[in-house]
């Protein structure tokens, strides 16, 4: 990571996610007088843990990867990032609202590729002068030629439905994107396409997340990855190291070496410097669009 000053656009700290779930108790069916009594006594919940507090500042200008295993707590931080759930502790603060691919951009199965790019520019705030000026700049991004956008979007593969969907959440030129398994559909053009998109994006001073199981993909679109496992952060970056010791931690655990993988988890969390977030006058900001 660069030790120069970053300007911050999204700063996670100290956040933290826990659910609430009804226990293995609470969900079995009630029998005589005994389950009645308890079940009177309210209803038995347990607490999991998704994600254990962690900081960290990315800048503007950053791509930032996010790898983990099924499980370890990478999409519940990017809907905390995203705001579409509190964090149980902590705090987290962007320079604008986050757009989550898929989320400001959802597509309509029943209608044509040509008017879910209208429709999708439309619900994401543009004027319909706008939505016709991006149009050809979705069309080109998309690699969907005439005959494909006639079609009802139902009819397209799921990599075609992607690319789509990528080519109008980026019309909009948000100043923060989270993109989640994305961009592991398409050939080699799109991959290089998608490339020139978010460097465009990085330029105009704003950062990307993407959460990715493709390290492949991470090493290409990323200039930084942070890696998530079992809910703790083990890692943070360059994409060269940090998808290195994964790939030896995946690899340890799909060939049963749990101990060796243990190891080498405790190795980089021990390794990694833990960053605490130093607001200037010592109180933080008010607003989520605060810094």
């Amino acid at each position: 990571m660069s030790a120069e000053p970053l300007t911050p656009s999204v700063v996670v700290d100290e956040a933290s996610m826990t659910y609430r779930v009804l226990s293995a108790e609470a969900v079995q069916p009630r029998r005589g007088l005994r389950g009645r009594v308890r079940a009177a006594r309210g209803v038995r919940t347990t607490e999991v843990q998704a994600l254990q507090p962690l900081s960290f500042v990315v800048g503007r200008g950053e791509s930032v990867g996010v790898i983990g295993t099924n499980g370890s707590g990478k999409s519940t931080l990017m809907k905390l990032i995203t705001g579409q759930m509190r964090p149980t502790t902590g705090h987290i603060y962007a320079t604008s609202t986050p757009v989550m691919l898929g989320v400001n951009a959802a597509l309509v199965r029943q209608v044509s590729g040509e008017d879910n790019i209208r429709l999708g520019c439309l619900a994401m705030g543009m004027s319909r002068a706008e939505a016709e000026a991006k149009r050809d700049a979705v069309v080109a991004l998309s690699g969907l030629d005439d005959h494909a956008l006639q079609l009802p979007l139902k009819a397209y593969s799921s990599g075609m439905a992607a690319r789509l969907q990528f080519a109008i959440a980026t019309s909009v030129d948000p100043d923060i994107l989270v993109i989640d398994e994305a961009l592991n559909t398409g050939d080699a053009q799109f991959r290089e396409r998608t490339r020139q998109r978010l460097d465009e994006l990085r330029e105009q001073a704003g950062c990307v997340f993407l959460v990715s199981h493709s390290l492949s993909t991470i090493q290409e679109m990323c200039q930084r990855v942070i890696w998530i496992e079992r809910g703790v952060l083990t890692m943070d970056g360059s994409p060269r190291a940090v998808t290195r010791g994964y790939n030896l931690y995946a690899r340890a655990m799909a060939q049963g070496r749990t101990e060796e993988a243990q190891e080498i988890l405790e190795r980089k969390r021990s390794e990694l410097v833990r960053e605490r977030i130093a607001w200037t006058g010592g109180e933080r900001p008010t607003g989520i669009t605060a810094l």
